[in-house]
């Protein structure tokens, strides 16, 4: 399957079977569009003459020769990579990763909140030690051989629960050398209570660090408000940008976008006009009907706004104020093979988010809700329990995308929230995602061409 797309005075062809990219010129584009379509090559010849009057034989000949070596090379006309690999829906998978809900509760109250302001629709609670350090055990007796295991501290607002962080690390620390394992450790707040003491730490001990912050002082005030309502702006700001002029490793600033601001880019470009240059903005995903909900109405405004991303990008990095954006960063030499692009996420097999009573679901977006709890740290994985969605060699809406191997079919949380099944799809995120990748690859092969 070819996918071609011309994108501000790039000509991009992508051949999904491999996932390779290629720019042309115009003729080429044209020419693999019409072989895309199963015309002869005659016919193609034709045709090409017809657009381009002053196109010799010769020229036509040498680009069909172009063409053929990239086919040869398994980069264009490629057989689909995903069709060849058989998953194994029931082979068990070593966990490799743990989301630890340490505190269910928040000091702010985000009217988008998935977690119910923090509470996953439950009563408030803190992840004692001795839950956390059970966490701990499990993970590594569930890993087998994996050598690099992740946790992420969570909430709610996990520094709510500060001194249990810390000591949740040092414990990890203390068994790494002994079962041949390394954690690493994540951590997402709010900022309310971000000190100097909290930033030595996490420059001694955290990966990475998710700072919430959703763009312009009155777009993030009239989202992410303190408990009196008053917005939490002025609070925070000052507090990160101490926190990143001395972090010494990964952040990311991660705000998120509604309906009522689907300009969202003035919101990305206040942050990086801030110090930031680790920077993510998500749309939000939300119950039907609720006013705050993205919608099909809105994705004509939503492109631009991603297209207009991509150029401000492009602008900033060649004067010297380049940022990165978390869904435009991509590997386009590397990334994860292709069993895993096929197989997709590992929720519920490889990953799940633990409570703070210590019980196990499969992702930390569906925490609370009764149908998915998948076990506990005592007993572990419940005999039956199955979240994973199918590989998207599997799912008729997955296999004829040409961004599938990008993707690997999306989140199955936004899906089950959106249609009700996590084997379903969830039709604007799958737009969005087509969009962003675009850009991306836009990017990407502009970066290469310098």
């Amino acid at each position: 399957m070819i996918h071609q797309y011309k994108l501000m005075g790039e000509n991009i062809v992508i051949d999904s079977g491999s996932a390779s990219v290629h720019v042309v010129d115009e003729i080429a584009y044209d020419a693999i569009a019409l072989l895309a379509e199963g015309c002869a090559r005659e016919a193609v010849s034709a045709e090409l003459k017809s657009r381009y009057s002053d196109l010799s034989d010769a020229e036509i000949a040498e680009l069909f020769e172009d063409i053929d070596e990239l086919s040869s090379a398994g980069c264009l006309f490629a057989p689909d990579a995903a069709l060849e690999v058989e998953d194994k829906p029931d082979a068990k998978r070593d966990i490799k990763a743990l989301c630890l809900h340490i505190a269910h509760t928040c000091n702010l109250r985000c009217d988008y909140c998935f977690a119910g302001q923090g509470k996953y629709h439950g009563a408030a609670a803190l992840m004692s030690l001795e839950t956390a350090k059970r966490a701990i055990d499990f993970l590594i007796e569930h890993s087998g051989t994996k050598y690099n295991l992740e946790v992420d501290f969570f909430g709610g607002e996990p520094l709510l629960a500060w001194e249990t962080v810390k000591d949740t690390v040092r414990y990890a620390r203390t068994l790494e050398a002994e079962h041949n394992k390394r954690f690493r450790f994540t951590l997402t707040t709010n900022g309310v209570l971000l000190d100097d003491e909290v930033t030595d730490f996490c420059n001694a001990e955290m990966d990475n660090v998710v700072l919430s912050l959703d763009g312009r002082r009155e777009v993030h005030d009239a989202r992410r408000k303190t408990p009196s309502g008053g917005g939490s702006y002025e609070l925070i700001v000052p507090k990160f940008q101490r926190f990143a002029e001395r972090r010494e490793g990964g952040y990311y600033m991660r705000g998120t976008y509604t309906a009522l601001n689907c300009d969202f880019v003035s919101d990305i470009l206040h942050i990086a006009d801030l110090g930031f240059r680790e920077l993510a903005m998500e749309p939000a995903v939300t119950a039907p009907g609720d006013p705050l909900g993205l919608a099909d109405e809105h994705l004509p405004q939503l492109f631009a706004e991603y297209e207009h991303l991509a150029r401000e990008m492009a602008e900033r990095d060649g004067c010297g104020e380049g940022f990165t954006f978390y869904h435009y960063t991509l590997d386009l030499e590397g990334g994860p093979c292709v069993h895993k692009r096929v197989a997709g996420c590992g929720a519920g097999s490889e990953y799940f988010a633990v409570t703070p009573e210590g019980e196990l679901y499969p992702c930390h977006q569906v925490v609370g809700e009764p149908d998915f709890v998948a076990g506990d740290l005592e007993n572990g994985v419940r005999d039956g329990f199955e979240f994973r969605r199918k590989a998207i060699n599997e799912r008729a809406e997955c296999r004829d995308c040409w961004a599938k191997l990008y993707c690997s079919g999306g989140c199955a949380a936004n899906a089950y929230h959106d249609s009700g099944d996590p084997d379903g799809v969830y039709e604007l995120g799958c737009e969005l995602f087509k969009k962003r990748l675009e850009c991306a690859i836009w990017l990407k092969c502009r970066e290469i061409s310098k």
